[in-house]
């Protein structure tokens, strides 16, 4: 399907999907962290994605968001990535023992006791990871979701600040549910991963089975990643059902019966086997 763009007034039911390409060098989909230790979920979390939304249309922290947590999501999987743990270790160069969250009366931090001089943490990305996801609501709150995507108030990143995403993020709006916009939507990966892919399958496939969670009330997992609120005083998570499912998606890969459609073929990796 096209990225032309859908006014709500085309769909009767009112609704509409928009399909966000989530890509970048680093992404980290913040799960079950706790002290020295920063998870990742293997795929965006309803909470980054809703932070991401939230921050294109410039809310701010203590801005109710629970229009957004109500859209229904769904996430394909187009390139799983690998999972990069990032070694952290901190000291005083001045050789002085760190100090300790607490602090005196007068506001003073204290030392830590028994004497800490090097704090190590710990937290764990995704390399060279790419989803589709797709975002499906009320035709009015998507188109304007959308628009702001388009022109963001905020700086948009993947899961953390540093994560930023590589373009396109926004792919447009699409008619239909959110699991029809992840099965009809075009594999966004490299040309190179394409490549790969028909190297593997021995020809040029015109479809890929892919992995996707999207909601539903009566799926048979339960992810506790909706955000009741993003105010630093109030921050809250309730769960959401999901069904996790495999879908078949176009590939993306030119018309082998077109000879000058066929995919490039040099490929400066190919010696390596990848």
């Amino acid at each position: 399907m096209g990225s032309r763009r859908m006014t709500a007034a085309e769909d009767p039911r009112g609704q509409a999907v928009l399909l966000l390409r989530l890509a970048a060098p680093l992404q980290s989909w913040g799960y079950a962290s706790a002290f020295n230790r920063r998870e990742t979920r293997p795929e965006p979390t309803k909470s980054g994605i809703v932070g991401l939304l939230a921050a294109a249309q410039g809310r701010a922290r203590e801005d109710d968001i629970s229009d957004l947590a109500a859209l229904r999501l769904g996430v394909r999987v187009d390139q799983p990535g690998t999972l990069l743990r990032d070694f952290h270790t901190v000291s005083d160069y001045r050789g002085r023992p760190l100090l300790q969250s607490g602090v005196t009366a007068k506001g003073v931090q204290k030392p830590t006791s028994p004497a800490k001089y090097t704090h190590v943490t710990q937290r764990y990305y995704l390399q060279d990871a790419v989803f589709l996801a797709a975002v499906g609501g009320p035709g009015p709150l998507i188109e304007a979701l959308d628009d702001a995507v388009r022109s963001p108030a905020f700086p948009l990143a993947l899961g953390r600040r540093s994560c930023v995403p590589t373009q396109p993020i926004r792919l447009g709006l699409r008619r239909g549910g959110v699991e029809a916009a992840l099965r009809d939507e075009p594999w966004q990966v490299s040309e190179h991963a394409r490549n790969a892919h028909c190297r593997r399958a021995g020809g040029r496939p015109a479809r890929v089975d892919l992995n996707a969670t999207v909601d539903d009330d009566s799926g048979d997992d339960v992810l506790g990643d909706v955000p009741r609120s993003f105010d630093p005083l109030r921050r809250g998570f309730t769960s959401r059902r999901v069904r996790h499912v495999r879908v078949s998606a176009p590939t993306g890969i030119r018309n082998p019966d077109s000879p000058d459609q066929l995919p490039s073929g040099h490929d400066p990796f190919a010696l390596l086997g990848w």
